[in-house]
């Protein structure tokens, strides 16, 4: 009877020590590692390839190298001038100690979400509207350096921040576009009293110069009649002839009589 008691408990204890066996086989990727924990306290990080567990005594908990691609979810922001906002981002991120990542928090993943989540807010709510849509590149850096900051105690790597949408109501962006409106119009402006300006100066300067030498007054009014001449087909013309004209003829005609 002992016999068939034995012989039926042999094929037992065999499936279960291939159960165990089965169960202590384990195998990572190249872009995962094993936290091993024994009797409740951590061991060592293994993988990746096969690596063997005791059952019972051992426990092994994943983690995943690769970078993770989180969204931020639109954060209701307001700006330092009052002014309120929707804000959206994504945060680029990674483990970089799996040791750290089990043991000193609970769940890393959720963590860092949280964390962008009011980085995000404080971040941008020391800002303007204006620099929050002109200077992006710098509310990036800001953000990525205090997450990533914060996250170093959990082993996690923040490699990136990209604020995505600044969503503003209807009422403000007929009001950024009628302050654009205005400040194309007093661009306008500047540069025409600008050119108004420049011109009034070289007016000055020839003004001066015809003033010094008479003879540049009689040749620009010489050019002014060959232009008019040339721009006009079948009309009459009666223009004025400037005394200075005569007297310039006159003088020379005194002159050539004086020498007789």
């Amino acid at each position: 009877m002992i016999g068939s008691l034995f012989a039926n408990l042999v094929p037992v204890a065999l499936v279960l020590l291939a159960l165990l066996a089965f169960s202590s086989i384990k195998i990572l990727r190249e872009y995962e590692r094993g936290v091993v924990f024994f009797l409740g306290r951590f061991y060592a990080v293994k993988g990746p390839g096969l690596v063997l567990i005791i059952p019972v005594v051992q426990q092994m908990v994943k983690v995943d190298l690769r970078t993770v691609v989180m969204a931020v979810p639109s954060q209701d922001v307001i700006s330092r001038d009052n002014i309120s906002v929707k804000v959206s981002a994504v945060l680029y991120f990674r483990v970089v100690d799996p040791e750290r990542a089990i043991i000193q928090i609970e769940n890393y993943y959720e963590a860092t979400s949280q964390l962008a989540q009011t980085t995000l807010r404080s971040v941008l709510g020391q800002h303007e509207l204006d620099e929050m849509l002109a200077a992006r590149e710098k509310l990036n850096k800001d953000i990525q350096d205090i997450v990533d900051a914060q996250t170093d105690a959990w082993g996690i790597k923040v490699a990136n921040v990209e604020i995505k949408h600044v969503d503003l109501d209807e009422s403000m962006i007929r009001a950024i576009a009628r302050q654009a409106e205005a400040e194309r119009e007093r661009r306008a402006k500047v540069i025409h009293a600008e050119g108004e300006y420049q011109a009034s100066e070289r007016l000055l300067q020839a003004a001066i110069i015809i003033a010094r030498q008479p003879e540049a007054m009689q040749l620009r009014y010489l050019q002014t009649l060959s232009d008019i001449a040339t721009g006009t087909t079948n009309a009459k013309l009666v223009l004025p002839i400037p005394l200075d004209f005569f007297r310039m003829f006159l003088q020379q005609t005194e002159r050539g009589k004086s020498t007789e």
